[in-house]
């Protein structure tokens, strides 16, 4: 398999400085190795696209990658708070980030949008919120069918998106097991795809197809990276790991433990890190 390479080359092939980037998973799935890597290779100035941005985006953040962050609900999910997210735009911290917030259904409105090639997504929402007053990107238009009146936002169309799967086959394909949240919308929105998994195996016999969501058209590259979504869980593999939450919290709370937690456990480290973190939540 051409496409299979390390992970690494898949993040200095596909991921650029200035690039609009999508790390894509929900709950379960969290590409963190990928995103990790993007920190190893100092990228900068990138447009950082996710429905709930949690700590993997806070990490970026905190290191100064990104310069826009597009997203809806940001927090360390049953914690708190994203602390290094709301340092940049309370503080500039490291940097000035701009923000342009979105409800779920927008976001997943607005990559559905993006995949099928559409300039902007149309649905029933945001009458009666608050954010249209905050977001010029939220507006209304009517029907011509019906006269109603409905929201409207620009589609997602990233230059790369990162997920992590459990499998991929000899052929390229992708299967995620579990819940599935916007990953096959933010992979067929993108220009390019960059997968993590956890194994490669002969084939899918015995599974059921519809788990295969990503066909290997679809997909620039794939990197096994055993581990790859922890501290989120990966489903049949392992579970998450709820104490890293917590710990990131603490961390995460100042600035000079922070940018040690991430020269240990990022800067210095490797994919392999991954593996050993889950032993023990191994399902």
């Amino acid at each position: 398999m051409s496409k299979v390479i390390p992970l690494a080359q898949a993040v200095r092939d596909n991921l650029n400085d200035g690039d609009t980037v999508a790390f894509e998973g929900f709950t379960h799935l969290i590409p963190h190795a990928a995103a990790h890597e993007a920190i190893r290779q100092g990228k900068k100035d990138l447009t950082l696209i996710r429905m709930t941005p949690d700590i993997v985006y806070d990490q970026m953040i905190g290191m100064g990658l990104a310069k826009k962050v597009i997203f809806s609900y940001a927090g360390n999910p049953g914690v708190g708070l994203l602390r290094r997210m709301r340092d940049a735009i309370e503080n500039g911290y490291p940097r000035e980030i701009e923000t342009v917030e979105h409800s779920h259904a927008a976001m997943a409105n607005a990559y559905e949008a993006g995949a099928a090639g559409m300039p902007s997504a149309f649905f029933r929402g945001y009458k009666g919120a608050d954010l249209p007053k905050v977001n010029p990107e939220i507006r209304f238009v009517t029907c011509p069918f019906s006269g109603e009146e409905l929201a409207a936002v620009p589609a997602h169309r990233p230059d790369v998106t990162f997920i992590h799967a459990q499998k991929a086959n000899k052929k390229g394909d992708v299967l995620i097991e579990g819940i599935v949240g916007v990953q096959k919308e933010a992979a067929l929105a993108a220009k390019r795809v960059v997968v993590t998994v956890e194994e490669i195996v002969e084939d899918f016999e015995g599974l059921h197809p519809n788990l295969t969501i990503l066909p290997n058209w679809t997909i620039t590259a794939i990197s096994i990276v055993k581990g790859g979504a922890h501290p989120s869980y990966t489903h049949g593999y392992y579970d998450r790991d709820n104490a890293a939450y917590l710990e990131w919290d603490k961390v995460s709370a100042d600035r000079e433990l922070f940018t040690q937690w991430m020269r240990t456990n990022v800067l210095e480290a490797t994919p392999d890190i991954f593996a050993e973190r889950i032993k023990g939540l191994q399902a």
